[in-house]
């Protein structure tokens, strides 16, 4: 078991995603990873958006904390720097990995209930935060 951090970004409508093909399965996950030793959760959250999307962010306030396999904690945040999608870490450089394909991409905030977003409370409560009316229009 191994806590994790994750960030929550949200710019026109659409939030930020690591869509992830592996094993034959398709499903998405907010940016973020393993807490390390010494680290704290937000430290990680912006760890993870830089190594992961190619970003510098603001955390924000933790939006949601779910255990499963640990404590996984979402913070809302904001990116200040950086281009999305130029992410180096070593799910993208380590060929050896053989975890699976990382696409990091922006999806409509209504579409989240649409696709396999896990964890799916976590979309269902982003949802909720940014969506008026949720329309299911998959």
């Amino acid at each position: 078991m191994r806590d994790r951090s994750a960030v929550v970004l949200i710019e026109n409508k659409k939030v930020a995603l690591v869509k992830r093909v592996r094993e034959g399965s398709v499903y998405y996950v907010f940016p973020g990873g393993g807490i390390q030793e010494g680290e704290t959760p937000v430290s990680a959250a912006k760890r993870e958006a830089l190594e992961e999307l190619g970003v510098e962010v603001e955390v924000k306030e933790c939006i949601s904390k779910v255990e499963f396999n640990g404590t996984q904690y979402f913070f809302n945040s904001e990116i200040i720097s950086g281009r999305f999608g130029s992410g180096a870490g070593e799910e993208y450089t380590d060929e050896k990995r053989d975890r699976g394909s990382y696409l990091p991409l922006w999806v409509e905030i209504e579409k989240l209930s649409c696709i396999d977003v896990k964890p799916g409370e976590v979309a269902l409560k982003v949802q909720s935060f940014y969506v008026s009316s949720v329309k299911e229009e998959c």
